[in-house]
């Protein structure tokens, strides 16, 4: 049985139809569904095993990249998400939907400082790129979390494009560095060419993310966020150098992971 994904539309997401792509390529029954339609009928969410958060200008970026549909998540679906969550069922959030995530707290997850336990959405953000404007260029990523069953066992580099311009990922005290490297938090990080840490040399990390973080994943490793555009890269022809006969790194193998993951529970 192929398992169901759901790709959530907004106003202003786009890429969706690129996320359906990959997902069917990867095994899956992927639809997108307009949260308008969820909000009438939020008990849809419990159809699928798998959802998507696209990318895109939800709501245009009003208050912020990502913010109103963060409010969206936890003011109409709080309860439905929390449960789809804990249940264990894989959630990735691509550049608008990882700023949704982590805005609505639903990423990194609960804070582990002793005096703020079980408090979501104050240990990190996406704030603007420190070059000062909107990114939009390939990039190379290198898959390190092993508790995040969207790049567990991959081993090769991923490339794909970026465009955003608030992409700039960094923590708190709430949510220091140290926690995300002893939780396996760390999904992706930006890379040479070469696969060797960008050290947060421009380009190669292309907006002064800490610790060259590309996507972070929850503490159980179901929920993946990452500011790249991996759907964008499953075709050998979408690859820039694809021409001269030169196509590797396929964004795919990351959806594969996520189907197979998936279609192993039901």
């Amino acid at each position: 049985m192929r398992p169901k994904a759901l790709i959530l539309q907004s106003y202003g997401s786009n890429r969706d139809l690129d996320v359906i792509e990959a997902l069917t390529l990867a095994g899956a029954d992927a639809i997108g569904i307009p949260l308008n339609e969820l909000r009438i009928n939020k008990t849809l969410l419990s159809d699928f095993q798998l959802v998507v958060i696209p990318g895109g200008f939800s709501y245009a970026d009003a208050l912020g990249a990502g913010r109103l549909l963060a409010l969206d998540l936890t003011s109409y679906f709080a309860d439905e998400i929390s449960a789809f969550v804990e249940s264990g069922k894989p959630v990735i959030g691509i550049c608008n939907g990882f700023q949704a995530l982590v805005k609505s707290g639903i990423l990194p997850g609960e804070s582990p400082s002793p005096n703020r336990r079980g408090v979501r959405g104050e240990g990190a953000t996406l704030t603007f790129n420190v070059q000062g404007h909107f990114e939009c260029r390939w990039v190379t990523l290198k898959p390190i979390s092993q508790t995040c069953i969207w790049t567990k066992d991959l081993d090769e580099l991923i490339e794909c494009p970026i465009a955003h311009g608030e992409g700039n990922f960094q923590t708190s005290e709430l949510f220091a560095l140290s926690s995300f490297l002893e939780n396996d938090q760390i999904a992706l990080t930006y890379t040479d060419p070469n696969g060797s840490l960008a050290n947060g040399e421009y380009p190669m990390n292309p907006n002064g993310s800490t610790h060259d973080i590309a996507g972070i994943c929850n503490p159980h490793g179901n929920v993946l966020g990452l500011m790249p555009h991996p759907e964008n890269h499953i075709h050998p022809y979408q690859y820039p150098q694809w021409t001269r006969g030169i196509n590797h790194h396929s964004g795919l193998a990351l959806f594969k992971n996520g189907v197979k993951y998936v279609s192993e529970l039901v």
